[in-house]
């Protein structure tokens, strides 16, 4: 799951996999290609362009940014598990249309960014804080609202409460409580027993990156939230349970709402409910558009 190879199929979905497949998923591991992109900035608008942010470790992170003005506010996208930043542009696009200012971006180990692994969240809380950062420094907006799918939005809760990030909202969809319990999931999905295959899993993937996967627990992370919060959530999720979901909201100190979307799995929003989505959206940043910790400034600039 947290090595991208350069070639191949990527294995079916747990559900989707035939009682061979599943056995050798169960012994040899899935195969997950690195997701790349195929699109141009111009996809998404005329006056997007290419950002590359450099981290202090050597992970170059590549995004999009398409900028609106000093007067507007700006939406930073995070994508999900075994994606990149283009799978994103129906959001962005809303965003834009709402009128504010948005910068798409590849995790490490996906689309143009460099590197070819994950950790679902865990060094990407690293470049969510490198690319927040940046932003603070060199893109001049009103505020900074981060957007995240699926792993994105636990990437954004671990760069809260680990990093120091301090955005003025959060937009968090599909979000899993603990890594545990999303990797359980999976053998759920396939219906054969977690026991103790995710349990090996979790340890042996924190292994080989240092960290202790036990304790990659967004529900934790969440009580260092004290901006406002969006938490959209599909009722029938399979990979990130909406009780899940539920518990992470339920740890946020600060303002927040729940928005569920009925019969809607593990899946963009805006596809399935257009309407629904960017209605919510923007109340949502209407409603908070008073409340910021970034000052105006006069004038915009990419760095």
């Amino acid at each position: 799951m947290m090595h991208f190879t350069a070639q191949g199929v990527r294995t079916c979905k747990p559900e989707d996999l035939t009682l061979w497949a599943k056995v050798r998923v169960l012994l040899f591991g899935v195969n997950v290609p690195r997701p790349v992109g195929t699109l141009s900035p111009s996809a998404l608008d005329a006056e997007c362009h290419v950002l590359t942010i450099r981290e202090a470790e050597g992970v170059d992170l590549s995004g999009w940014y398409c900028d609106r003005g000093s007067g507007t506010s700006l939406v930073i996208l995070f994508h999900g598990y075994a994606s990149e930043k283009t799978a994103l542009i129906p959001e962005a696009s809303a965003f834009l249309e709402l009128g504010a200012s948005v910068l798409l971006v590849d995790f490490r180990g996906s689309g143009d960014s460099s590197e070819s692994y994950t950790t679902i969240g865990v060094r990407e809380a690293d470049d969510v804080a490198a690319v927040f950062r940046y932003a603070e420094q060199h893109l001049r907006h009103t505020r900074i609202l981060l957007f995240g799918q699926s792993m994105g939005a636990v990437a954004i809760l671990r760069a809260v409460d680990k990093c120091g990030v301090l955005p003025d909202a959060i937009i968090a969809e599909a979000v899993f409580d603990t890594l545990l319990n999303t990797v359980r999931n999976r053998f759920n999905a396939m219906r054969v027993p977690s026991f103790p295959c995710a349990q090996l899993l979790v340890f042996w993937g924190g292994c080989q990156w240092g960290f202790n996967g036990f304790e990659h627990n967004p529900v934790n992370d969440a009580r260092a939230v004290q901006c406002p919060a969006m938490f959209m959530h599909g009722a029938d999720d399979p990979r990130a349970s909406l009780a899940e979901g539920r518990r992470v909201f339920d740890e946020v100190h600060g303002s927040k709402e729940f928005k569920t979307f009925d019969r809607t799995g593990h899946e963009s929003y805006i596809s399935i409910h257009a309407t629904e989505w960017r209605t919510t959206i923007a109340e949502f940043m209407r409603k908070t558009d008073g409340q910021r910790t970034h000052p105006i400034v006069g004038k915009s600039g990419s760095g």
